[in-house]
Formats: structure tokens, sequence, C-alpha cells
């Protein structure tokens, strides 16, 4: 069974993009903040979400890129980085790395995420 341990509600900013002759890219820069029994904090700075269309095909691919700053469960000040582009029938794969060590096992583990629009950006949700 699923445990929910990070929920990231993220604001998306405008996007920028070029289009190839083979290929079209779009960068959306995004905000947002963290929040779970483990962790709470906002995204440093902004993250990016790349879109990659292959014009022939259609096939899309996206990757997301992320830092997160906060408090760990023990109030210690740390960070979370965060890679969210693998995925196939079971979700999205995100691999992240911390300096927190009271989070430290997250980056060894696997775990799945959920992605689901929301307002004027996406609901992310991190399962161990």
């Amino acid at each position: 069974m699923k445990q929910l341990i990070l929920t990231i509600e993220v604001k998306c900013l405008e996007s920028i993009g070029v289009k190839g002759q083979f290929t079209e890219v779009n960068m959306v820069p995004f905000t947002g903040r963290a929040y779970g029994t483990d962790f709470s904090g906002e995204v440093l700075g902004q993250g990016v979400d790349t879109q990659k269309t292959d014009l022939a095909s259609g096939e899309c691919t996206l990757s997301a890129r992320y830092m997160l700053e906060g408090r760990d469960s023990g109030g210690n000040s740390c960070r979370i980085f965060i890679e969210n582009s693998l995925h196939d029938e079971e979700g999205w794969h995100p691999k992240l790395v911390t300096d927190s060590p009271l989070l430290a096992e997250w980056e060894r583990i696997p775990l799945t995420a959920s992605v689901e629009g929301a307002g004027e950006g996406v609901v992310v949700r991190v399962y161990r």
C-alpha cells in the first residue's frame, strides 16, 4: 500500500519555447510549496518543467527539476532536490536528494508520484 510522504502545490509561470524542424520544446518555470508529515517548505527560486514534443509522432516527454527548502520533522533546516522525469504504467518515479539525515532514506527507496491539474498549476503527490 502506498504511503503519501509529500504534497507539492505548483504554481506555473509564463512558459518559453522554441519550435524547430523536428522538435518543439517548452520550458515552464514554476514556484510552489511542499508539505507532509516529515517535511514542509517552499520551492527555492524557480523550478522548471521541460516539455519536448516530437513533431512527427506527437510523442511528448516531460522532465521537472526543482529544489525545495524548508524543515524536516526534527525542525532542522534542509533542502530536497527533486527530478521527476521517469514515467511508466505505475506513474511517475521521482528521484530525490536531500541533506537531511532524517529524510536520507528517500534517496534510496522506490518512490512514485501522481500529477493532477489544479488552478494555475498542478499538485504533485509523492508516495513511498
